[in-house]
């Protein structure tokens, strides 16, 4: 009897661990800043852990040029910022937990990851 009680408090700090991980998880994520570009570093666009844009940078040329070629290289480089910050966020999932969490690989090859 006394053992299934000893579990249960094991466990119970052991959930208790993991969510003060992931709190810290989430902080370092919301500090963290990836950067993606297009067209040679005409488009910049910054993006932190959880995936907020937080700056848009477009070089002057492109702004009196063509607008349909501006739309796409913003658009290719918000993906190439996101994939970077999902990189980096399961880099850091993984890391903080300090586990090889079963099927964590399948969440990263959905993540475009794998």
């Amino acid at each position: 009897m006394f053992k299934g009680i000893s579990d249960m408090m094991s466990l119970m700090g052991k959930a208790k661990e993991m969510q003060s991980r992931m709190s810290e998880i989430q902080d370092k994520l919301a500090q963290t800043r990836v950067r993606g570009s297009a067209g040679n570093g005409m488009v910049s666009i910054e993006v932190n852990g959880k995936f907020d844009v937080l700056s848009c940078q477009i070089d002057q040329s492109l702004v009196d040029g063509n607008r349909a070629r501006l739309e796409e290289m913003v658009v290719s480089a918000m993906n190439d910022a996101m994939f970077k910050a999902r990189k980096t966020a399961a880099e850091m999932m993984q890391e903080m937990s300090g586990m090889d969490l079963p099927g964590m690989g399948d969440a990263f090859s959905k993540m475009g990851l794998g």
